[in-house]
């Protein structure tokens, strides 16, 4: 019965995603259009992340917000979620074992070696931790575990939610934020040891108690949210998502052990007032991307230069995460976040050209 019962989850997923109108086809729901923002597909589930591979594979993540999530990774196969990289790391329930399974899954993400990384924040439904906070890299030719990264307490525990990661390929370590307690968490990948850092410092928590998101007011304080790695990969950015700063630190001061918390306090440099934003990504050129949760904008900011929004879209509601895939597309989830769930329609990824 066990493989059966698996595979009518999987299939009842599947149908909960229809098939997104070709490139530049009409979506009738949308109302006013932005210029280049379409439709790659929709789901009645509710998705967070999202990574594109070199070879155009596009894969999303399911959080863990309420009991019925019957799938947390998966990949997008036609319109359709498949279960990723099977129905097994998918099937955990509370109370279950954690190895070889997705518990609480915030993010995913494929860096620039194509390897595709998970951030499982072992708390579900914000309940508080009650698995190990993990960080694991597969392989996506396999769908193999190539190695898991389990967080120690010090790191994330009680309250904690590890929200999203960047990797730097060249020196091997992933940068991290914690969304619920605040803090930045560097891993170094590999001896495996991480360090949670600026985790009482102002710019890793939220600077007010509430936002204005379209019209709607959300009474809740989210810390370091989104985070995002310069291409050069000498300096690391991130934001609060309740709040409107983008603060930055070199990454050659994180590396640095030796620098106690005062020391790496004054290496950090507030930017620029943004929108208040979800993710935020660095495109190919080296632009940053930011979703404008209050208006259902895009934003984009160039390090040193210009801030600018550039898009406005009524079916960006609640725009969350973003990756870049092939010919330079660039991808965006929406969670609807600001929305009670009855109010809520299908949960759309769309994609522009930057």
């Amino acid at each position: 019965m066990r493989p059966l019962l698996l595979a009518v989850t999987a299939l009842a997923l599947a149908a909960c995603v229809r098939n997104a109108p070709a490139p530049g086809a009409s979506d009738p729901s949308a109302g006013n259009k932005s210029p280049g923002l379409e439709l790659v597909a929709r789901s009645s589930r509710q998705w967070t992340g999202i990574a594109v591979s070199k070879d155009n594979r596009v894969f999303v993540n399911f959080p863990r917000w309420s009991e019925d999530v019957p799938v947390s990774v998966a990949e997008l196969k036609n319109g359709e979620v498949t279960p990723w990289p099977d129905a097994s790391w998918n099937e955990w329930k509370p109370g279950a074992a954690e190895q070889n399974h997705f518990v609480a899954v915030q993010s995913v993400v494929i860096d620039d070696k194509d390897r595709l990384w998970v951030v499982d924040t072992g708390n579900p439904r914000f309940k508080g931790v009650i698995a190990t906070p993990r960080l694991l890299q597969f392989e996506l030719s396999s769908g193999r575990l190539v190695r898991g990264y389990p967080f120690p307490p010090e790191v994330s525990s009680g309250d904690s939610y590890l929200n999203d990661v960047r990797v730097d390929t060249e020196r091997e370590i992933a940068y991290l934020t914690d969304s619920q307690a605040g803090g930045l968490v560097v891993l170094d990948l590999k001896s495996g040891t991480a360090r949670k850092v600026l985790k009482d410092h102002p710019s890793t928590h939220a600077e007010d108690n509430h936002l204005w998101v379209l019209g709607r007011r959300i009474d809740r304080s989210i810390q370091s949210d989104g985070i995002a790695l310069s291409p050069d990969r000498k300096t690391l950015y991130w934001s609060v998502l309740t709040g409107h700063s983008l603060w930055s630190i070199p990454t050659e001061a994180l590396l640095d052990t030796k620098l106690d918390e005062t020391l790496l306090a004054g290496r950090v440099e507030r930017l620029h007032t943004i929108v208040a934003t979800d993710g935020i990504l660095f495109d190919s050129t080296g632009v940053l991307w930011l979703g404008g949760l209050e208006d259902g904008s895009l934003c984009r900011y160039v390090p040193g230069g210009a801030y600018e929004q550039v898009m406005h879209d009524p079916r960006l509601l609640w725009p969350d995460s973003f990756a870049q895939g092939p010919q330079g597309w660039i991808y965006v989830t929406t969670t609807q976040l600001h929305l009670p769930p009855a109010e809520r329609g299908p949960y759309g990824i769309y994609r522009f050209q930057p």
